[in-house]
């Protein structure tokens, strides 16, 4: 039976104690643990708001950190909108108690929840879509569940009692996912009835069948010292490209000198900017600011801003390459383009070259400046003004 649930929500469980791991953090609990700057839980949050039908999220935490981590919550939305409505709850003595209080948290059209350990930072996308496939197709529960590759033995008094058949069992993951009225009556009898479980499937297989999917190796629990190692910041560079584009028209007597790639152009045309006007340079901040999505010229040096008047553009890259060595890129390749008709460039072209080598700290054959025209076409053409392309390279360490 096919019915697909209308409003998802995810239950992020940060409300334990982390105990085992107490000593080897200096007491800290395991769901405030940083990972490339950010909390366990954020991480898993991150996640979640990567599949599109999750509508929200309810944060468990302690009760006497839930007011405090709410505070620290909407700084974390403000400055990382996830695109998610969301809550915070207080959790319970047992982790089941905490299931139960964010249950109670959801919204009432709430049809499908997914309830996921903070501890598990590196759960992926692709888990949490097939989960809701799975409930999508008719599943009241269903879990994620990877091969138990040891042998598994039952033990008393230091004796074996049994070996297990291998291929029957399965290690279990989290987020697991659930139809809402069936966690929350499953809930409702481990109250009256003093269930005592691990996790909420337990419950439910009470109640009706829960199908498995397949889990992922990656997707570990932080929970003694050793997995510690797995939140050690190892850097992954990847490429990121930036294109930016800009455009002044030609002036009269009393505008600004032609200057491109920060060098004056002897005898040419005059620019209407409110800053220096060099259409090169304000190309390739854009394209750089394009490499680590930090918007464009406009939102950082805006042009109704007086102290920018008649700047040397120098400076906005200047500025601009420093917010990209902050966020771990560094800029590696420039292909530059300037259209014109009038004047020509070439006797200028390797002075250019040679100042953007300055300007980006790159070698030679790392800039490539090329002009060209629009072959009488347009309001370059008409020679009306002037205008500039940049293409930049970027890489990026995560």
């Amino acid at each position: 039976m096919t019915r697909p649930l209308k409003n998802i929500w995810g239950i992020i469980l940060a409300a334990g104690s982390g105990t085992r791991l107490a000593e080897a953090v200096n007491g800290e609990r395991k769901q405030y643990l940083e990972y490339k700057s950010a909390p366990l839980f954020w991480h898993c949050a991150r996640t979640f708001s990567r599949v599109a039908r999750v509508k929200g999220l309810v944060f468990v935490f302690p009760p006497e950190d839930a007011p405090t981590m709410e505070k620290k919550l909407r700084q974390y939305f403000k400055s990382e909108d996830l695109g998610l409505k969301w809550k915070v709850i207080p959790g319970g003595e047992r982790r089941q108690d905490s299931v139960k209080n964010g249950l109670i948290g959801l919204p009432k059209e709430c049809d499908g929840i997914l309830v996921h350990d903070s501890a598990r930072p590196f759960v992926s996308p692709r888990i949490i879509t097939d989960l809701i496939d799975t409930l999508d197709n008719g599943a009241r529960g269903v879990i994620p569940t990877i091969p138990v590759t040891d042998t598994v033995k039952r033990v008393a008094d230091d004796k074996v009692v049994d070996t297990l058949n291998r291929a029957e069992l399965a290690a279990v993951q989290t987020p697991q996912g659930f139809e809402t009225s069936i966690l929350k009556e499953a809930h409702d009898r481990a109250d009256a009835e003093g269930w005592e479980v691990t996790d909420d499937a337990s419950m439910v297989e009470k109640l009706a069948e829960v199908d498995v999917i397949p889990g992922e190796t990656r997707n570990i629990k932080i929970t003694v010292p050793e997995d510690l190692k797995r939140l050690e910041e190892t850097k992954t560079t990847v490429p990121c490209m930036g294109w930016g584009y800009d455009v002044h028209r030609f002036g009269g007597e009393n505008d600004r000198p032609l200057t491109l790639g920060g060098v004056p152009i002897a005898g040419g045309p005059t620019i209407i900017a409110h800053s220096d006007g060099d259409v090169l340079l304000h190309a390739l901040t854009d394209a750089i600011l394009g490499t680590f999505g930090g918007g464009d010229i406009g939102k950082h040096f805006p042009d109704t801003d007086p102290k920018f008047k008649g700047v040397d553009s120098s400076i906005f890259l200047r500025e601009v390459l420093t917010m990209a060595e902050e966020t771990g890129t560094r800029i590696v390749h420039a292909d530059l383009t300037v259209i014109t008709q009038a004047p020509r460039l070439s006797p200028h072209a390797n002075q250019i070259a040679k100042n953007i080598c300055r300007l980006l700290g790159l070698d030679a054959h790392q800039v490539n400046f090329k002009a060209t025209t629009e072959e009488k076409l347009g309001f370059t053409g008409a020679k009306k003004g002037i205008k500039a392309v940049a293409s930049v390279t970027g890489l990026r360490d995560l």
